[in-house]
């Protein structure tokens, strides 16, 4: 299926070159790569709660996008360069997605999936509301971490590569390396590990389901606000700016496979290539129809490949 998928790229990729030239590829090349980082950081915050619960937090994008507000509420009340506010707002985050799993997660029977569902969609409507009632609908900027005026760029081949695109690929890459530490290095992440491939047997081993459970929240909240404040530089923080985001990182997540982390960047870089790809080349499909591209994405994964590129295989005697 990979190799199907790259071959697949990589012909669109000749055809787009002969077609359009190959600076315009390039250009959209990366772009595409750019989006697909942040994508892909997007899906990990889904995927992590997904290995450890078995459900999808559709509350994942407000959740990142008050994250964003709070890292916005700290710049203003501290003037501070704009990393630190991201790391505090990512630690307040974290804190409250320990808390939100505490208080409105927990209390549910973990095996009834349905209802805990119902309850991330209200906390989707929910922080909705609340981001419109606290800062208003009025669409805010948020400062870039990096350098980002017209001169802030390097060129290859006629494409320009801007410093923000490179600081935002090694931030997101540091970020997954950072994870893949405390998963494979500390005690915590052992656990994760272990109530991720099977939660009787952890229990029986005698770890902590519910406080790894809330450590998985935490850990999403704390990655979807660092997701959330790469992207808010090119657009505008409104209640509903994640929404949008939110659709591309469940095709990156289904892509890559719901279970498996590093799946979920790969699925990014596939998704923000492909998107940026078929919305600059393909007649008649532009820019505001990229969600579809993302929907129709998710729809070919299911119907031909489930468990995602790089998911595993869920075996059950029938």
């Amino acid at each position: 299926a990979v190799l199907v998928v790259i071959v697949l790229l990589a012909a669109f990729s000749v055809w787009a070159v002969i077609d359009g030239g190959a600076q315009l590829y390039l250009q959209r090349f990366f772009d595409g790569i750019t989006n697909g980082l942040l994508y892909g950081l997007a899906a990990l915050s889904l995927v992590i709660v997904f290995k450890a619960t078995g459900i999808i937090n559709f509350a994942q994008g407000p959740m990142a996008m008050l994250g964003c507000y709070l890292a916005l509420t700290v710049l203003e009340m501290w003037p501070m360069p704009v990393l630190p506010a991201i790391v505090i707002a990512m630690v307040v985050s974290g804190l409250g997605g320990a808390v939100l799993e505490r208080v409105l997660i927990r209390p549910f029977d973990p095996d009834n999936h349905m209802a805990i569902i119902i309850v991330t969609l209200a906390l989707f409507l929910g922080f909705n509301a609340l981001a419109a009632l606290v800062w208003g609908f009025r669409p805010l900027s948020f400062p870039s971490p990096f350098p980002q005026g017209t001169a802030d760029a390097i060129e290859i081949a006629g494409a320009r590569l801007s410093y923000q695109a490179i600081g935002t690929a090694l931030l997101v890459v540091g970020a997954v390396v950072v994870l893949e530490l405390v998963l494979n290095r500390t005690r915590l992440g052992l656990s994760f590990r272990c109530v991720a491939n099977d939660v009787a047997n952890s229990r029986l081993l005698g770890i902590d389901i519910g406080r790894t459970v809330q450590f998985s929240w935490a850990l999403a909240a704390a990655v979807g606000t660092l997701g959330a404040c790469l992207i808010a530089p090119s657009t505008y923080v409104d209640p509903g700016f994640m929404n949008k985001i939110l659709v591309y990182a469940f095709a990156a997540a289904t892509l890559g496979g719901l279970d498996s982390i590093r799946g979920a960047l790969a699925g990014g870089l596939l998704t923000g290539l492909s998107v940026s790809l078929v919305t600059g080349y393909l007649p008649g499909v532009g820019s505001e129809l990229g969600l579809v591209v993302g929907f129709a994405m998710i729809i070919a994964v299911l119907q031909f490949k489930p468990a995602g590129l790089f998911g595993n295989r869920a075996m059950e005697r029938v």
